[in-house]
């Protein structure tokens, strides 16, 4: 029987296709899955804020009806039009060992693509950078986290193979925190604080970190803008994120630096690792999932760093000595025995630089793939046929 890609279309179909790789990773011990509850808002039209200038389709690819794989087309028009490109992203891709499938998937991304008049696509990417993004192709061996993409170790040769090359690099690495603060940290970190007149907060609750969250935000946009696909969150992203996100935060793992006006001069999120509590409960958090998730955000000697800023006027002054003195202090109180930096580019030399302290090790590294398509494309009139003519062939 041959392969039959349908294209997702009702809440049903986008449950299916959220679930998809529980099938797939089933005994990997490597494999987080994600929280099912979050990637259900993510791809919603009706949910997700970034639909007010994306478009997206889903498609999942069956042999004997049975799902065998899985793959998303985003069309982004701000980024488009902030970086001058014609790009069509892809993600939420997944798919069995079988190259006719993952042919069949990219295909079925490629002919949108130039239904829409776009000239390239790219990707693993999502619709934000707070989405997961590119794919593994180093570290097949080590444990995912809640940030990152895990993908069996053939994924790279298939998407190579339909003409796909790499486009940017992102590494990970595995830190181990000193048991004592390092002396040079400390000095640094308090002569930096008393230079600029700065102090960090000491936040107790989750309420006063939201208090800052708006700026947080703020400086995220500022800072990563010339990143690779990186494209300024709305107000109503923000404050979307704010309200999925911060309710899981841990107060004391989010060290806010704040000037001499009470503004946020620089700050660290970061989190104790989830991923053992995703795996036992499937990504889950009902009926019981919510527990191993609680537990670990109490009981927990690994953590995960998930982003850094420091506002545009304390670059390079040594600002991030002291984001690393409070994560040190805190980590020493907290018996923290491993560290995952979570992805970075691989040309951020400066920040890959700081894990000297930690005695880091590079153990991931992930790709985002592209491809010219360069041959011209067909009308969106002739859309239609031209899916008709990729997707329905006789079986046998």
């Amino acid at each position: 029987m041959g392969i039959h890609i349908e294209e997702v279309e009702s809440r049903r179909d986008l449950k299916r296709f959220v679930a998809f790789p529980s099938t797939l990773y089933r005994g990997n011990p490597c494999w987080v899955p994600p929280l099912r509850l979050d990637e259900m808002n993510t791809l919603r039209k009706d949910k997700n804020p970034a639909f007010e200038f994306c478009d997206a389709v889903y498609w999942m690819a069956f042999r004997n009806g049975e799902p065998v794989g899985r793959i998303a087309g985003i069309l982004h028009r701000r980024f488009n039009e902030i970086w001058g490109v014609k790009n069509v992203r892809f993600g939420w891709v997944d798919f069995v060992n079988d190259r006719e499938v993952s042919q069949q998937l990219f295909a079925a991304v490629e002919a949108w693509a130039r239904s829409k008049g776009m000239t390239r696509v790219h990707g693993p990417l999502g619709f934000t950078d707070m989405d997961r993004e590119g794919m593994l192709v180093e570290g097949f061996d080590e444990t995912g986290t809640l940030a990152t993409i895990y993908n069996h170790p053939y994924y790279p040769s298939h998407v190579e193979a339909l003409g796909y090359r790499k486009d940017a690099d992102w590494v990970e690495f595995h830190l181990v925190p000193p048991r004592e603060v390092p002396e040079k940290v400390e000095r640094l970190a308090r002569a930096v604080a008393e230079r600029y007149g700065l102090r960090t907060l000491k936040a107790r609750t989750r309420r006063e970190i939201v208090r800052y969250a708006r700026e947080i935000f703020e400086i995220i946009n500022t800072t990563y803008k010339p990143l690779y696909g990186f494209v300024p969150l709305t107000v109503t992203q923000i404050d979307w994120y704010v309200r999925q996100y911060f309710a899981f935060i841990r107060p004391e793992y989010v060290p806010i630096v704040l000037d001499r006006s009470g503004k946020v001069a620089a700050f660290g999120i970061t989190m104790p690792s989830v991923s053992t509590a995703l795996q036992r409960c499937g990504g889950r958090l009902l009926p019981f999932g919510f527990v191993h998730l609680l537990r670990a955000m109490r009981h927990n000697d690994a953590v995960d760093l998930y982003l850094t800023a420091v506002r545009p006027e304390y670059r390079d002054k040594g600002v991030n000595a002291i984001l690393m003195y409070e994560m040190n202090v805190l980590y020493a109180q907290r018996h923290i025995r491993s560290v995952e930096s979570n992805p970075e580019l691989e040309s951020n030399t400066k920040v890959q630089a700081q894990w000297r302290v930690y005695g880091g090790r590079q153990h991931k590294r992930r790709r985002c793939y592209a491809k010219d398509l360069v041959s011209p494309g067909p009308s969106p009139e002739r859309f239609v046929e031209e899916r008709q003519s990729l997707f329905d062939k006789p079986e046998g």
